[in-house]
């Protein structure tokens, strides 16, 4: 796939990951972006691991299965974005 797609999918996956997660993520457009892209590597990695068993970087390509996949990989990137930022005040 190419750069632009790439871009495409993670500007979809990131935009309906930050709707769908709760709470003010932050972050802009670029940030959008790439937790996108890192959401579709997580999720199209995790799907290989379900179907195959075995742990491969891989990525879904632009299609309607592949961008479900993508959001809930952005969505545990967004988590797990959140996480690492989580302030430590009370």
């Amino acid at each position: 796939m190419n750069i632009l797609a790439w871009i495409v999918l993670g500007l979809i996956a990131g935009a309906i990951a930050k709707a769908i997660y709760p709470g003010h993520q932050g972050g802009g457009i670029l940030g959008t972006i790439l937790l996108g892209i890192i959401g579709a590597f997580v999720g199209g990695s995790l799907g290989v691991f379900f179907n195959t068993g075995t742990l491969a970087l891989a990525a879904p390509t632009l299609s309607i299965p592949g961008i479900l996949v993508a959001v809930l990989g952005a969505i545990v990137a967004v988590f797990l974005w959140n996480l690492l930022n989580r302030s430590s005040a009370v």
